[in-house]
C-alpha cells in the first residue's frame, strides 16, 4: 500500500515539475504569452479607407490597446516594445447582400478592414503582416446614420478579437 502511494506522490511531482518549467504563460483569457515578454505597444491606426469615418481610428486603436491592458499582465510603452502593433484601417464598406424580388437588398453589410504589422521580439516566428476583415449586416430601411456608431463598435470588437488571437493565443 506504501510504494502505491509514493509512486502516485512521485507521479504527480513530476507533472507539477513538468508544467512548471513550461517556457509559455497561459491565462484565463486564452493567451499564450512568453514569459521574457512585458510590454507591448500600439502605433496610431490611420484610416486610409476610401470612405472615413473620423472617429474610427481612434476607437479602433483604443480598443486594441484597452484589450491587451486588460487581458494581459503586459505593460503598454510608446516604443521598443517587445509586442508591437501597427498599421492601417484599409477598408470600410456598405454593400447590399441579401436580395428580394425587385432586386432590393433587404439587407446591408458594413464592413472593416484593418492592415496589421505584429512583432513579436521574443518570438519572431510568431510575426505577420496580414489584413483583418470583419463585418455586420442590418436591415436595408435602416438609415445607415443610426446603427452606424453601433456598428462600428460591434466590428472593432470582433476584429480586435482576431487580432488579439492572431498575436497571443498562438491556437
Amino acid at each position: 500500500m506504501k510504494l502505491n502511494s509514493l509512486l502516485k506522490t512521485l507521479a504527480l511531482v513530476s507533472v507539477f515539475s513538468i508544467f512548471s518549467s513550461c517556457s509559455i504563460k497561459y491565462s484565463f483569457s486564452g493567451a499564450s504569452i512568453s514569459p521574457e515578454s512585458k510590454t507591448f505597444s500600439v502605433s496610431y491606426f490611420q484610416n486610409l479607407a476610401p470612405l472615413v469615418v473620423p472617429s474610427l481610428s481612434n476607437t479602433f486603436t483604443e480598443a486594441l490597446k484597452d484589450r491587451f491592458i486588460n487581458q494581459t499582465k503586459l505593460n503598454y510603452v510608446n516604443n521598443n516594445a517587445d509586442l508591437s502593433f501597427e498599421g492601417q484601417i484599409v477598408g470600410y464598406s456598405i454593400e447590399p447582400v441579401a436580395i428580394t424580388g425587385g432586386d432590393k437588398a433587404s439587407q446591408n453589410r458594413l464592413t472593416i478592414t484593418v492592415k496589421v504589422k505584429f512583432t513579436n521580439k521574443q518570438n519572431p516566428e510568431f510575426n505577420f503582416d496580414k489584413e483583418f476583415k470583419q463585418y455586420k449586416d442590418f436591415p436595408s430601411s435602416t438609415n445607415l446614420a443610426s446603427v452606424q456608431s453601433a456598428l462600428n463598435k460591434e466590428i472593432t470588437d470582433l476584429l480586435v478579437d482576431a487580432i488579439f488571437n492572431a498575436s497571443v493565443a498562438n491556437w
